[in-house]
């Protein structure tokens, strides 16, 4: 230990910043009321943060809020179409941009079946309703939206059956499906599969790609906890995939969501699902860097940002980091024993966390 900071876990320093309140800003806490998975935007100038979460464990009404202070504070619960109440699963938001007229769009997903969209063509303060993309759908639609050299976008999401084609029951067999659009996230490409298997079960993919841009990696939960989490690579934009290999336990987690700092570190952060970790089930942090995850390597540190109080249920994270290289990261979780879960950001810069020993 070293001044109650640092840990050690999966072979890697591990810092607690659970205690230091001063970085935690609540975002929404409702008495009674379950506020669960969050994702967030950042827009342009970089510091205004658009987050969007459900009133209830993934299916619920969606509810948004802004910040546009770094999430420094929080606008009341923001208007949003009467149908976003219907949402089934768990809401998630991207900034994508029309390839032909240069538009700069919100899109916000709401998965299970059918897979519904909504759109923003004024970041974010109208919406249309959902509406259905096809005829399909999936769980945590969409995993990530990234844009391709292209300027087409790839998306990805998962399912096990049940929502696909709405079978209605689980085969137990996850499948990752992969979809385009070439309109600036308007319409998009019937799925295709890109892994299936049951003795695993991969789900719930984030991105994040190479410091040369020439290379997509897609970090992974396993869902039946009895591998690691996995990773796998794509060096053609999407059109093919490496075999799923697992990563080290100081990655192994669920919803892992990944940006650059200033100096070229990562930070991913995600629901610790390590076993044995003395932060199992926790909101975490990882820093480390690109070339760790490919080379299997445990990373620079961990860093626990909050102590979650049931179960393993916190922590689909939203990720943004300002100009000045605050990393601003909001998710739910339930940070109060007994109490249901709600919504926090924490607010850190990789300096300071370098001076705890990391």
């Amino acid at each position: 230990m070293k001044d109650g900071n640092l840990q050690t876990s999966s072979a890697v320093a591990f810092i607690d910043l659970s205690q230091e309140t001063y970085r935690q800003v609540i975002v929404d806490r409702e008495q009674g009321q379950y506020l669960g998975h969050v994702s967030t935007v950042m827009l342009e100038d970089r510091q205004t943060i658009l987050a969007v979460y459900p009133k209830g464990h993934g299916r619920g009404a969606i509810v948004m809020k802004r910040s546009a202070d770094g999430g420094k504070t929080w606008s009341e619960r923001l208007p949003v179409p009467d149908n976003w109440s219907t949402s089934q699963e768990t809401p998630t938001i991207h900034r994508v941009i029309d390839p032909k007229s240069g538009k700069r769009r919100l899109i916000l997903w709401s998965g299970l079946y059918p897979a519904r969209l909504a759109v923003s063509e004024d970041d974010g303060k109208q919406w249309s309703p959902l509406h259905p993309v096809g005829d399909w759908g999936g769980i945590v639609v969409m995993g990530f939206v990234e844009r391709l050299k292209d300027k087409r976008y790839l998306a990805m999401f998962h399912d096990d059956g049940r929502f696909f084609k709405n079978a209605g029951k689980t085969n137990g067999v996850f499948t990752l499906y992969q979809t385009f659009s070439s309109d600036g996230g308007l319409s998009w490409s019937e799925p295709e599969p890109v892994w299936s298997g049951s003795e695993i079960h991969l789900c719930e993919p984030g991105v994040v790609r190479s410091p040369d841009q020439k290379q997509l990696a897609v970090l992974l939960r396993e869902n039946r906890r009895v591998k690691n989490s996995h990773v796998i690579f794509s060096n053609d934009e999407g059109k093919s995939w490496s075999a799923p290999r697992e990563l080290p336990g100081s990655l192994t987690g669920d919803r892992h969501t990944a940006k650059y700092a200033p100096d070229g570190r990562l930070f991913i952060s995600f629901r610790d699902m390590m076993k044995g970790s003395a932060t199992y089930g926790d909101w975490v942090g990882w820093v480390g860097k690109y070339e760790d995850i490919v080379k299997g390597r445990e990373g620079q540190y961990r860093v626990r940002l909050m102590k979650n109080h049931k179960q393993a249920d916190c922590a689909y994270p939203g990720v943004e980091i300002l100009k000045d290289g605050t990393l601003v990261c909001t998710t739910y979780g339930h940070w109060v024993p007994q109490e249901p879960p709600f919504i926090v950001c924490v607010r850190l810069k990789l300096e300071e966390l370098d001076k705890k020993g990391g």
